[in-house]
């Protein structure tokens, strides 16, 4: 009977239920009436779409009614958007028409990733850095999967090209970050500060870079913000190891927004159930909160602000090496403030102005001491701050080619005080910048620019001359060069101790060939880095450092050949050798790897709403220092090969009206050993291997969103 009465429902109901929705149909043609396969088409603010059909062809149904717009997307092409009526839909004749700038213009590209720009093919979208598996959602650990980075998870920063993390640097709207990396203990690398989701942009250049930055000696992280929100959105996390909320708001005249953002992280509860290598003493706790600011000023212009604030603690303790059966105990409380505005406006006549300015104050207060024997912990106090202004002029020049010019000034601070000794000093330090992009045709372009930097704390100048060149071979295939000179100051860990430390030099020379296409991505480069005035520390403090750096670097990626995946292949070969800091001669660092390969693999399942996904990294043995060996095998051993490889799986649905995601993340999940070097006791009969605090970190998250799906966006990556 109860079957019955289900069939009478369905025969009486479900007319009523199909009617209630509108098919949307038709086909996709360029401006000569050839039909385009592979066009995004949906309708605007809503999850209804479908791709194109070898014939451009393209069908699906809607639950929109009325007056609607419909979206066209397809790389190479300009971005449609047209009226249409649900009542009225099918068979729509839709005609995309080539973006000249996509098709026929050059683009510097010559050690630049130039990522989540959809304009010039993109490589990483924030999405992307979100599912990869093994990255954590972090934005260093995603682009450690691209060419050229190197796997140095003991330490933080982004090791590229054979240059230390110091030696590359990140940027938010231009404004450079001086704390980018969480504050953490030794051989636990810091996490990236900033979600990726705040950044529309991300650019990663492995050197070659603009004229327009300066002190990186092998690379610059390049982000750009969001600009204002399409609408309103709230958002709610929660993980095992914490909780998270935030607030975005939009003016009904969509002329401004504010938003707000805290999340809290106790790790305590996890490492208690998971037996790390270290044991914790302190935290690990942390509570950040953020805020942003968004202004239409006029038609052209638009005001930014983001604040962010961070305090932490966190502490371990771990077996003295030097003195056996006593413990080593490190713990360190931070505290950091990073504020950034800007504001672009053009200015008429093909002028266009951008000024910017930020403040950041980092500390650091670290208590170390090995317990049991020595009764009194070491104190080390660290506080920095910089605050920093600039301003750029860009004035096009003809169609396509344009001129920026402008200048930056920054004034830091560093306090250090080692059991209340203290080591001060603090840097006026100011640059000029100019550079001009020339196309001496659309398939071939030039810039050719110049950096001088002055600092007042080495009391020295320099001036960076920068050269690129690339030719575009056909509409898909360019090739590139590029020179540039790079400067940076020591670190402050030495210029505090000796002012009259120089600045280091590296000198870039990189040629590459990149394919890019709307469904998959193929580059290659070879590069050669020359290294001088690097610090020495031996006799004593000098500038008498040097070094090179040489290698090949392939990446490709592929959406398109294997229905819902989306895989990309990065490897990259390193010879460098370096002498610097206490080094007795040049040799290859213990940060480097000559072989380094990554495998990432995404995989969605449209019935099932389910990404899955992998990522295997390997690389080969680093060099370390055995004190038991003679002067000339110095760094002669190494470690054994890395082996890493991270899972995920992420689940779409919609709870109440929140769309929601479910992911389980799991690094390392077949537990590899992974070792980056050893410990030594000064009189070398014992030593430690540094490994990751844990073989593996399960992550089980809940993401809940109310006004922005960030369900579409995992689509759209397929």
């Amino acid at each position: 009977m109860l079957k019955v009465n289900l069939y009478l429902f369905l025969f009486i109901f479900l007319p009523f239920a199909l009617l209630a929705q509108h098919k949307i149909s038709g086909k996709v043609t360029d401006s000569k009436k050839h039909p385009l396969p592979g066009v995004n088409i949906s309708i605007k603010g809503t999850y209804d779409g479908a791709t194109s059909k070898a014939d451009g062809g393209f069908s699906f149904t809607t639950d929109a009614t009325g007056d609607q717009v419909l979206t066209a997307v397809l790389t190479g092409y300009q971005l449609l958007e047209i009226k249409i009526s649900t009542d009225n839909a099918e068979q729509l004749s839709v005609i995309l028409r080539n973006d000249v700038n996509a098709l026929r213009l050059v683009t510097i590209s010559a050690g630049s990733f130039e990522a989540s720009d959809s304009k010039k093919g993109t490589v990483l979208k924030p999405l992307d850095i979100v599912t990869t598996a093994g990255a954590g959602a972090d934005i260093t650990n995603a682009i450690k999967t691209l060419p050229g980075a190197q796997q140095a998870n003991d330490r933080e920063g982004l090791f590229v090209r054979g240059g230390t993390g110091y030696e590359t640097q990140t940027l938010i709207d231009g404004m450079l970050v001086r704390n980018p990396y969480a504050s953490t203990t030794p051989d636990i690398p810091g996490r990236g500060r900033f979600s990726p989701f705040l950044f529309k942009g991300t650019t990663f250049s492995s050197g070659g870079y603009s004229a327009q930055y300066g002190q990186a000696l092998s690379s610059a992280l390049v982000l750009e913000s969001n600009d204002l929100p399409q609408r309103s959105s709230a958002s709610i996390g929660l993980s095992v190891i914490g909780v998270s909320g935030g607030l975005e708001n939009l003016s009904k005249d969509k002329k401004t927004s504010w938003g707000v953002e805290g999340d809290y992280t106790n790790l305590s509860p996890y490492y208690s159930v998971t037996n790390p290598r270290q044991t914790p003493n302190l935290g690990p706790e942390f509570v950040t909160a953020s805020m942003n600011f968004r202004r239409k000023t006029s038609s052209t212009g638009l005001l930014k602000f983001y604040g962010y604030g961070n305090w932490g603690k966190l502490g371990f303790s771990s077996p003295s090496i030097e003195y056996p059966g006593d413990t080593e105990s490190y713990k360190v409380r931070n505290g950091n403030i990073y504020t950034n505005m800007t504001y672009k406006e053009n200015l008429g006549r093909d002028w266009r102005l951008y000024i910017g300015a930020s403040f950041s104050t980092n500390s650091d207060n670290i208590n170390t001491d090995t317990l049991i024997k020595a009764p009194v912990p070491t104190e080390i106090r660290i506080q920095s701050t910089l605050s920093q202004s600039r301003v750029m002029f860009t004035r096009n020049l003809g169609q396509f080619s344009s001129l920026r010019l402008g200048g930056e000034y920054q004034y830091a601070t560093e306090k250090f005080s080692f059991n209340r000794t203290p080591f001060n000093y603090a840097d006026n330090y100011v640059a000029g910048f100019t550079e001009a992009d020339i196309y001496f045709t659309p398939s071939f372009v030039g810039r050719v620019g110049g950096r001088a930097e002055y600092s007042s704390v080495l009391e020295r100048m320099n001036i960076a001359p920068r050269l690129s060149l690339a030719y575009k071979l056909n509409t898909l295939s360019q090739f590139s060069i590029a020179y540039g000179d790079y400067y940076q100051k020591p670190e402050p860990q030495y210029i505090r101790f000796d002012h009259g430390l120089g600045y280091m030099k590296a000198t870039h020379y990189i040629a590459s060939f990149q394919r890019v296409a709307s469904d998959y991505t193929f580059r290659t480069e070879i590069f050669y880095k020359k290294y001088t005035d690097l610090v020495k520390t031996i006799p004593n403090y000098n500038n008498n450092g040097k070094g090179y750096a040489q290698g090949v670097e392939i990446f490709w990626r592929d959406r398109k050949t294997f229905k819902n995946v989306d895989y990309w292949i990065s490897y990259s070969y390193l010879d460098t050798k370096r002498d610097y800091l206490n080094f007795p001669k040049e040799v290859q660092p213990d940060f480097a790897a000559t072989h380094t390969a990554s495998l990432v693999y995404k995989h969605f399942f449209p019935k099932l709403a389910t990404n899955l996904g992998f990522t295997y990294t390997f690389a080969t043995g680093r060099p370390y220092f055995n004190p038991n060996l003679p002067a000339d095998k110095f760094m002669s051993e190494k470690t054994i090969d890395y082996h890493a490889l991270g899972v995920s799986a992420s689940y779409l649905t919609t709870i109440r009206k929140a769309f929601t995601v479910f992911v389980l993340s799991v690094s390392n999940a077949p537990g590899n050993k992974q070792v980056y070097g050893y410990h030594y006791s000064s009189d070398g009969l014992r030593r430690g291997e540094i490994t990751p605090n844990l073989p593996r970190f399960v992550y089980i998250g809940m993401f809940m969103s109310i006004g922005t799906d960030r369900r579409q966006d995992v689509l759209n990556n397929f």
